[in-house]
């Protein structure tokens, strides 16, 4: 009886970790006038979110504390486990057309943008959910963040566009 048991737990097991691996995202969408984050594989969709972006969300992201969220291409580089939003996986911005553009007016183009979850210590953030509350991330549920950080290998590209 224990050998079925300890078979049967790893035959799932291991159906569920090749599973995984074969639905990871290969790359990101973020719509930012829709509020939709995509996780795509070979140009299919295999998820779909609902988003919250920063305070200031139209136009690209072009100085620090501007509060509008990016617009381009990047890469998701690490996942923050410590993060004070429940979750976090940052966002390489900015990338050299950032740099450039915010440097021919002299601008800090900022940093520190992630896709993340809701703030750790605050008791209302679920009141948060639907609304544009961020200082330039792009953010979801603390679900949707496990969820999204399963599905996504640091490496994948993720594109934001208006």
């Amino acid at each position: 009886m224990f050998q079925f048991l300890f078979l049967s737990t790893f035959v799932i097991f291991s159906l569920n970790s090749h599973a995984s691996l074969q639905l990871q995202a290969d790359y990101i969408l973020v719509n930012k006038s829709a509020r939709t984050l995509l996780l795509l594989k070979d140009n299919q969709i295999i998820k779909s979110y609902p988003i919250s972006l920063g305070k200031n969300p139209i136009g690209a992201k072009t100085q620090r504390g501007d509060k509008k969220t990016p617009e381009g291409i990047y890469n998701i580089d690490f996942k923050n486990r410590q993060s004070k939003f429940h979750l976090s996986l940052h966002i390489n911005y900015p990338n050299q057309f950032d740099k450039q553009r915010s440097g021919k007016d002299n601008l800090d183009p900022g940093g520190s943008i992630y896709i993340h979850g809701l703030p750790n210590k605050n008791r209302n953030a679920g009141l948060l959910i639907g609304s544009d509350w961020t200082n330039g991330c792009i953010a979801v549920s603390n679900k949707e963040i496990r969820d999204i950080a399963k599905y996504v290998p640091n490496g994948t590209p993720i594109e934001i566009t208006p």
